[in-house]
């Protein structure tokens, strides 16, 4: 697992409620500390200064030194990386020379013009790589900690190669998922027909899609629920996951990056934004 914290949402609680993912095979840690050379150079207001940069990345390997003796004494295998540089580049690096199968990462603060001309920096990491991302939002806007992120997952599915992967990838961790909700929002458009023999046509595939996904799920040991809503697909989602109980999204990212995308957002994109849970983001493997 690389764990990716700037130090402003994702401290050691929040390794510590990742810890039962042991029970499905992650027993190493890789800590990464991303120093912007724009941040060093607020800091001083004078432009970039080297010095900076090497008391900025000895301040965060102190950090990472103490939560790596805790984890070793609970048998963990650790590793630590601060760098300088650009941060998509960074992490996608990083994973790929560490063979990391989940990359954790918070919902960085951004201004306003930013959300607007740029994706937020898992979804740019995700374009670029398969490695499934995690959002993790620790802090819930209860006020209470999401400590079991992965008990009670919802999967938003629209059945594309990337909810398959989801649902491969959700198996794998059945250790620790108590259940998980798997839900599909049908647009009104497709209701439009003045027919209610087709609007139930519609209703059926995919309440049948649906109960095929969960079947999936239940053979491989995963107690599994379909539920079918209607309207628009993020404010259904956060309606469902009120109702459910959620501790965390599961969805696939299949678009590619375009204007229109950047201007007005993505599904994944504002579920990363608005969403108060955590967003674990799947795509299909780079080809």
């Amino acid at each position: 697992m690389l764990f990716v914290t700037q130090f402003e949402e994702l401290w050691f609680n929040a390794i510590e409620a990742l810890m039962n993912l042991r029970e499905a095979g992650f027993n190493h840690f890789v800590f990464l500390h991303i120093i912007k050379r724009e941040d060093v150079a607020m800091h001083r207001g004078v432009g970039y200064l080297k010095e900076e940069a090497v008391k900025l990345k000895e301040m965060a390997n102190v950090r990472f030194i103490d939560w790596a003796e805790s984890l070793y004494e609970q048998g963990m295998e650790v590793g630590a990386y601060v760098s300088l540089g650009d941060p998509v580049t960074k992490i996608i690096n990083i994973a790929k020379e560490e063979g990391i199968d989940l990359i954790v990462t918070g919902q960085h603060k951004r201004s306003h013009l930013m959300e607007l001309l740029a994706c937020p920096e898992s979804i740019d990491v995700i374009r670029r790589t398969s490695i499934p991302v995690l959002v993790y939002k620790y802090m819930l806007p209860s006020g209470q900690t999401n400590d079991r992120p992965f008990e009670r997952p919802l999967l938003a599915t629209d059945f594309s190669p990337a909810t398959q992967k989801a649902i491969s990838y959700l198996i794998s961790l059945k250790e620790v998922i108590g259940k998980i909700e798997v839900i599909h929002v049908v647009s009104e458009k497709k209701l439009e027909d003045p027919s209610t023999l087709n609007v139930q046509k519609v209703r059926k595939k995919y309440r049948q899609k649906l109960e095929d996904t969960c079947n999936i799920f239940r053979e491989a040991g995963v107690e599994a629920e379909p539920h079918l809503y209607v309207g628009d697909v993020t404010e259904q989602v956060e309606k469902a996951v009120q109702e459910r109980g959620a501790t965390m999204i599961v969805v696939g990212k299949t678009e590619k990056k375009t204007v229109t995308e950047n201007l007005l957002g993505s599904f994944p994109k504002k579920l990363v934004e608005e969403s108060g849970l955590p967003v674990l983001l799947i795509s299909p493997e780079i080809k």
